[in-house]
Formats: structure tokens, C-alpha cells, sequence
């Protein structure tokens, strides 16, 4: 019996040991799509307490502290920081199996130094020990943190109308050697059918000086905005889609190009903006061809776009009403994604206008289509232009990590995977990233014992340091 979660923890065999302590463990992290807060790093946050460093805004916590019947009041309501964490040290006991467990414990001893379990217990004794190093460590201010993990660079995630202030003084202050890299998540310009959209759209004319009263305006903010974010370093877009959208011209045209296109769109935000409303084929066209020119602009500054498909927001409605969104309450999607997702990305790439792109999904019945659509459009533009992302969300278990590393190389390049990410809000999750690599690295050391691949150690430690770090540095720019 194997000691929980010792040095060896998820490696099963010699060569896995062998491939995560020589090539992966002291590999630098990018994090190129978390949700973490620019002025919170800008201001180098010092936490002050566990609570609130580790629960609040932490879906995953929340939805497991429901599932374990507890009231509401304890989880985001207005009771204390320390009876917050108590609720959560006594569902802690209860989450075998789950990975929220192994994340728990494994941040508790890669940032405190406790080995303790946690459990009612045990929670006051962590509670003022980890609290005491919250306050008297400089290695948990945020720099701290990002020089503890080796954090190379964060891809945070940001509107389009966002100033970028907080990046720029994290720039001017020079006070941290990780990048901080804004990304361009622009889902409320793509949104029409939102009924907030024409008041976006002021605010986001606004952000660039100018005053958006046509299409052509908003086309033109837009590019103007990815010129803005591109010289505040930002590499890479984001878009959160239910689906993929592909909806032709009503005349049946699918050449995004043409007059037709553009003459359609003009016409739906033209009946938008004068207060009417798009009906869904119409709010699906607008987004089929926004979302192509923004792709084209990306690919001119070099950017990656990211596809995150298959999540369905808030379905507890009266959750939405008391809580808001972003709460908890979303799930995971069952709607199909090949057609529409391969006439997308053949619209984008039959103008010239297909940005290095990495597709997620939060459905694992999506892989297969995803991996093979992506193998449909690489490139000699570069080694891995199209990436199948990896596990996301619901999916960053053991299980979801392993399907989706073992998939994509079997369809596609492993050896050109862009790696993990956090997907976070949370300063703590830098520990994900070596939750994975020990999957990842047992999965190949078992590859060597059985004899599926050669034990070329010089060939297997430069894929297991590529895939860690270097695919994504390069593949960022």
C-alpha cells in the first residue's frame, strides 16, 4: 500500500517516476487562460485569511459544499470567514474520489507546508497556521506566489472594452518577472440578440474614442480594440460558445466574404440598435460573421483563438435570481458540434483568415469530432496550429486529463500539445498544473513498460518538457 499522496504520488511505474522527476517537475508554468484578477495582481495582494484566498469565487468548492447539504448563507452568504472554512474543512472528508481532494491537500502542503488531512478536526489548527504564513510570508503576496511556482506567464481574461490600465502598470512597475498577457474575450459583441447589447455597444465605442452608430463603426472598434490589446502584449482571444455557429446568408450563401454577408449583418444590428430584435437564425448569422472577421484579425497580429464549446449557463434560475451568474449552476452541454464547427472554421480558412486555434469542449463526447475537424485544418504555418485543448472545467480529473491526453494521441500530435492550464480565479490552483504532468507522465512511463513506445529517454524528456512548457511558450509567441 503506497502512502497517500507521497513523492511519487499518480506514478505508477519507474519510467513515469523517472520522466516527471528529471523532465517535467521543474518545468517553468505557463498559465495561458485563468480568470484571475488583473488589479488584484497589480496590487501584489496579500490575502487575508485562508477563506479568502482559497473559497471565495471557487465554483468547484461551492458546488461540492451543496452536494453536501450546506446552506447557502455558508458558502456565499454573509457569515464569517472562518465559519466559511469550517463548512468546507467538514465537507472535505467527504470528497474521495474527486479531485477537488488531491487539489485540496496538495495546495495545503505546496503553500503552507501542512500535511495535515483536512477535516473538521484538523481545521483550526490549519486555519491559524496557514493564516500565520498569510500573513508573515512574502512568498504568498501574488508576486510571491508567481516566483514560488515558477509562473512564466498568465493569460488573464478581459473585454474588449476593458482599459487595461491594471496590465499596463504591472508593465510600468516591473515588480514581477512573470507576464501578465491580457486575452480578448469579446462574447457581449458577439451577443445581438442580448438585451443589453446597444448599451454595450456605447461602452465599448467609448473604450476606442469613437461613437458606434453602424456596423462598419462596430467593425471597426473591434479591430481597432485587438490593435490596443496586441500592444499590451495580449496573444491570444477567448470565446465562450454554446456552439459552434455556422448559419449561411438567407439567400444560402456560405461565402463570409461577400457582399451578401456583410449587407445581412449591417441590416440585423441596423434592426437592433433601432430597439428591435433579432430573431435566433439572425443572432446566429450575426455571430457566424463577426466572429470571422475578429479571426481574421487575430491571425494578423499572430494571435491564438480560443473555441470554449459545450457549457449551458445557469440553469438554476432561481439560483440565477438570488446568487447572479457565475455561481455555480452551469453545466455541461449536449449539443452537437462537428457541422457547424468544421463550415466555421472552413469560412475562416477559405479566406486566409484561420488563426492558430485550440478548440475545448466540456462534453467529452465532443473529442473525437474536435480532434479530427482540427486535423483537418493544420498548416505548415506551424507544428500544431490547431490544438485540441485540454480537460476542462468538469473534465480536470484524473479520468477527463487521461482521456483527453490518450485521445488526442491517437488522432492527433501529442508531442505538440499546448499543455495545461488552470482556468482559475484562484492564486492557489498552480498545483493543477503538476497534477497533470504526473498524469501525464505516468501515462507514457506505462507506454515504456509495456513496450508501445521506445525507452529513448533523450526523445521522451524533450516531449514531456515540451508539452509542460515550451509548446505553449512558442506557440504564444
Amino acid at each position: 500500500m503506497k502512502k497517500f499522496m507521497d513523492k511519487d504520488f499518480l506514478l505508477t511505474t519507474s519510467a513515469a517516476k523517472k520522466l516527471y522527476h528529471e523532465a517535467a517537475e521543474g518545468q517553468p508554468i505557463f498559465d495561458y487562460h485563468c480568470h484571475l484578477s488583473p488589479q488584484e495582481i497589480a496590487e501584489n495582494r496579500r490575502f487575508d485569511n485562508l477563506a479568502a484566498i482559497w473559497l471565495a469565487g471557487d465554483h468547484y468548492k461551492w458546488r461540492a459544499m451543496r452536494a453536501n447539504g450546506v446552506e447557502e448563507r455558508f458558502i456565499t452568504g454573509n457569515t464569517g470567514p472562518y465559519e466559511k472554512f469550517i463548512a468546507w474543512a467538514e465537507t472535505a472528508p467527504r470528497l474521495l474520489g474527486n479531485p477537488l481532494y488531491h487539489w485540496t491537500h496538495l495546495e495545503l502542503r505546496r503553500y503552507f507546508n501542512i500535511d495535515d488531512l483536512l477535516s473538521g478536526k484538523s481545521a483550526d489548527t490549519i486555519w491559524k497556521t496557514a493564516n500565520e504564513k498569510l500573513q508573515k510570508d512574502a512568498g504568498l503576496s501574488v508576486y510571491g506566489i508567481f516566483k514560488k511556482f515558477n509562473v512564466y506567464a498568465v493569460g488573464t481574461t478581459d473585454d474588449p472594452a476593458d482599459s487595461l490600465e491594471f496590465h499596463q502598470k504591472i508593465a510600468k512597475d516591473a515588480k514581477t518577472k512573470t507576464k501578465v498577457l491580457p486575452s480578448f474575450r469579446p462574447d457581449k459583441a458577439l451577443d445581438i440578440s442580448k438585451a443589453d447589447f446597444a448599451g454595450y455597444a456605447a461602452t465599448l465605442g467609448k473604450s476606442a474614442g469613437k461613437t458606434i452608430s453602424s456596423f462598419k463603426d462596430m467593425l471597426d472598434v473591434l479591430s481597432a480594440r485587438v490593435d490596443f490589446f496586441n500592444k499590451q502584449g495580449c496573444r491570444a482571444s477567448d470565446h465562450d460558445l454554446e456552439y459552434a455557429p455556422f448559419e449561411p446568408a438567407s439567400d444560402g450563401s456560405v461565402d463570409v466574404s461577400s457582399a451578401v454577408w456583410e449587407k445581412e449583418a449591417t441590416a440585423i444590428f441596423d434592426k437592433v440598435m433601432s430597439g428591435g430584435h433579432a430573431s435566433p437564425r439572425e443572432a446566429e448569422f450575426y455571430k457566424t460573421f463577426v466572429l470571422c472577421f475578429l479571426a481574421g484579425e487575430y491571425k494578423k497580429h499572430g494571435w491564438a483563438m480560443q473555441l470554449h464549446m459545450s457549457a449551458l449557463r445557469s440553469v438554476n434560475s432561481a439560483a440565477l435570481s438570488q446568487l447572479g451568474p457565475n455561481t455555480g449552476f452551469d453545466v455541461i452541454h449536449d449539443h452537437p458540434v462537428a457541422a457547424k464547427l468544421a463550415r466555421l472554421l472552413d469560412a475562416m480558412n477559405s479566406r486566409n483568415g484561420l488563426p492558430k486555434t485550440i478548440l475545448y469542449s466540456l462534453n467529452p463526447k465532443d473529442y473525437y469530432p474536435l480532434a479530427t475537424i482540427m486535423g483537418s485544418f493544420q498548416s505548415s504555418e506551424m507544428p500544431g496550429k490547431m490544438q485540441l485543448g485540454s480537460a476542462w472545467w468538469f473534465l480536470d480529473n484524473k479520468d477527463g486529463m487521461e482521456q483527453q491526453i490518450k485521445l488526442l494521441a491517437s488522432i492527433g500530435l501529442l508531442s505538440r500539445f499546448v499543455g495545461m492550464l488552470t482556468d482559475s480565479r484562484s492564486f492557489l490552483s498552480y498545483p493543477r498544473h503538476e497534477y497533470f504532468r504526473r498524469i501525464l507522465c505516468n501515462i507514457v512511463g506505462e507506454w515504456v513498460d509495456n513496450g508501445e513506445v521506445p525507452a529513448d529517454w533523450p526523445l521522451l524528456k524533450d516531449m514531456i518538457i515540451d508539452i509542460s512548457f515550451s509548446n505553449a511558450a512558442s506557440y504564444f509567441s
